[in-house]
């Protein structure tokens, strides 16, 4: 089928046919039912990529080797798409970042601060995750952030993190972190190129608000 017609000719239940490639065969459940019964209950593959092994189990005839193939094929998609703006490519833009970032933050159910070190010509270098939890000053500290940039050899950075509420609105203790980040930067002569957060498919850059200077 998929020789015949072409992977972007299917549609999306028929596609997840073919990654769970058999059925339930003691419950005479085919691959093609088991995927129109997945897509019924999730919706679209954003919500299957969010959903937990025991949800994708809670469906009829999807064991813990069919959700593992699942998660696994889902993942190839989102690391493909991140290789596409991975290791030197230039950051020309938000956009650049958010697009980098948003298929793995956005529907996180818990916060995760993240780095991107750049070269001195925007170019990515890395980027590192700094804390997962709720962001206090205590765990977002600038010194394990400065010292990633350093061991990167960064010329400057982007602070990343999201919100699990899917409202992008900085709060008061994002803002005292920002502040005391670009402060840290400063002093050690890296640019703090601006903070984005991702709440859902919606984000707010710190620059664009004016709530930071552009470094």
């Amino acid at each position: 089928m998929l020789m015949k017609h072409g992977a972007e000719n299917l549609s999306p239940a028929k596609l997840l046919a073919i990654i769970l490639r058999t059925g339930d065969g003691v419950k005479r459940i085919s691959a093609e039912d088991l995927a129109r019964n997945l897509m019924v209950r999730f919706g679209n593959f954003r919500n299957l990529d969010s959903a937990s092994f025991s949800e994708l189990c809670s469906v009829e005839g999807i064991g813990m080797a069919k959700a593992a193939q699942i998660k696994a094929a889902l993942e190839i998609g989102k690391r493909f798409l991140r290789e596409k703006t991975k290791m030197g490519w230039k950051i020309k833009s938000v956009e650049d970042v958010v697009n980098y970032y948003k298929p793995y933050l956005r529907d996180l159910k818990k916060e995760v601060f993240k780095v991107m070190l750049l070269d001195g010509r925007n170019k990515i270098i890395n980027d590192i995750a700094i804390s997962e939890g709720s962001l206090t000053a205590s765990v977002v500290h600038p010194r394990e952030v400065i010292k990633e940039a350093i061991k990167g050899s960064a010329a400057a950075i982007i602070f990343v993190h999201n919100h699990p509420s899917g409202e992008p609105k900085p709060s008061e203790e994002d803002i005292e972190i920002t502040n005391r980040l670009v402060q840290a930067c400063d002093l050690v002569g890296i640019r703090a190129l601006d903070h984005i957060i991702i709440g859902g498919d919606d984000y707010m850059s710190f620059v664009d608000a004016g709530l930071m200077k552009e470094g």
